[in-house]
């Protein structure tokens, strides 16, 4: 059973912090503590927060479930609000500033061995031909 958790109107650029949110996808959730423990990105601190928000909101559904198999299943960045300042530029004219921010959205669920099967690939070795020679 999986969880979600959401983070809303966080004063920094979606580039920003989709650097750190491709960084984690996928990942085990305590590699992905100690890694954004780590980041010198300033999104790193309020993402680990969401990310630790996620984790307790699957331990409330799943009393008694395993919590050292959870894994980030999907996070996305999506932009928000931007708010539009002016900034003084040359010959009385005025710049526009635009001042970004976004949303984040984390699932994270267990791992289990079903979803391990569904991701590999079965790969059909076929017959090779070579183009060159014409066999005619």
């Amino acid at each position: 059973m999986e969880a979600v958790a959401k983070l809303r109107n966080y004063p920094t650029s979606p580039r920003k912090m989709r650097l750190l949110a491709d960084l984690i996808r996928g990942q085990k959730v305590e590699k992905v503590l100690a890694e954004l423990e780590h980041s010198p990105k300033h999104p790193a601190v309020p993402l680990r927060k969401l990310v630790l928000s996620a984790i307790n909101n699957w331990k409330q559904k799943n009393e008694g479930g395993d919590e050292s198999q959870l894994v980030i299943k999907t996070i996305f960045v999506d932009g928000a609000r931007t708010l539009k300042r002016m900034r003084p530029a040359p010959q009385g004219r005025g710049y526009r500033v635009r001042k970004r921010s976004n949303h984040v959205t984390v699932i994270v669920d267990a791992k289990s061995e079903v979803t391990e099967t569904k991701n590999k690939k079965s790969v059909k070795a076929g017959p090779k031909t070579n183009k060159l020679t014409n066999n005619a």
